[in-house]
């Protein structure tokens, strides 16, 4: 039996892999896709399946300042689903970390920064995992063992993406494919991170089988895989 949770990576992306509309900050899949003809018609499935996903979720700082909670002033609604973040550099202020503490059943902050805003805060549901470096095997098995967390569900950029595939540490993929090609080379995909250089490191990549293929309204396909290698 694993020494961490079983773990699914669950992401929503354009045909040609792509999770963001283009290389900056400014572009947003969650801000930008709702404008498209052709792709705001059926987004709205993958939200709906995100809400079947684990209760354990696992981000970074990075996307969470991406998508603004450093900013919002509303008050969200309560969800019954705990986060992890891994926030090390960081990207996370005491107001971002108020609203996930407001919006999630309990926040999980990860990180080797000892100046880190969260770890001057008190919240009945904020808890602090402090490494002294990164150390992502690590971490899944203080959730596994400490926190008792059996399912995860990954939802981070591709960098950190990149760092759950090399150590061999997803179990599913499951994907969901809006109609839309993006393209841009520098447009952060599903997987990104270090490329391989040499045929000595193909067991650096992740085979799969396909466990479920679904077709959704308006184009809009559902892939879910298995990692066997």
């Amino acid at each position: 039996m694993k020494n961490r949770p079983i773990t699914t990576l669950f992401m929503l992306m354009s045909v040609d892999g792509k999770i963001s509309s283009g290389s900056n900050d400014v572009l947003d899949t969650d801000k930008d896709w709702h404008t498209i003809s052709g792709v705001k018609e059926g987004i709205h499935q993958y939200y709906e399946i995100e809400q079947t996903t684990d209760l354990w979720s696992l981000n970074t700082g990075r996307v969470m300042e991406k998508i603004g909670v450093n900013s919002k002033t509303n008050t969200p609604k309560k969800i019954p689903c705990n986060f992890v973040i891994i926030d090390n550099k960081p990207h996370l202020s005491k107001k971002g970390i108020d609203y996930l503490c407001k919006w999630v059943n309990s926040l999980y902050i990860v990180t080797h920064n000892d100046e880190h805003p969260a770890l001057d805060m008190k919240r009945d549901n904020l808890n602090i995992i402090m490494q002294n470096e990164f150390d992502l095997i690590g971490l899944l098995e203080i959730l596994k063992n400490k926190y008792q967390v059996e399912r995860l569900t990954i939802q981070s950029g591709g960098m950190m993406n990149c760092e759950f595939l090399r150590n061999k540490l997803f179990d599913y993929v499951d994907v969901v494919v809006a109609p839309l090609l993006v393209g841009g080379k520098d447009t952060p995909t599903l997987i990104d991170g270090e490329s391989i250089n040499t045929q000595n490191q193909l067991n650096e990549l992740g085979v799969l089988k396909l466990k479920n293929c679904k077709m959704l309204e308006d184009s809009y396909i559902r892939l879910t895989y298995q990692l066997v290698s």
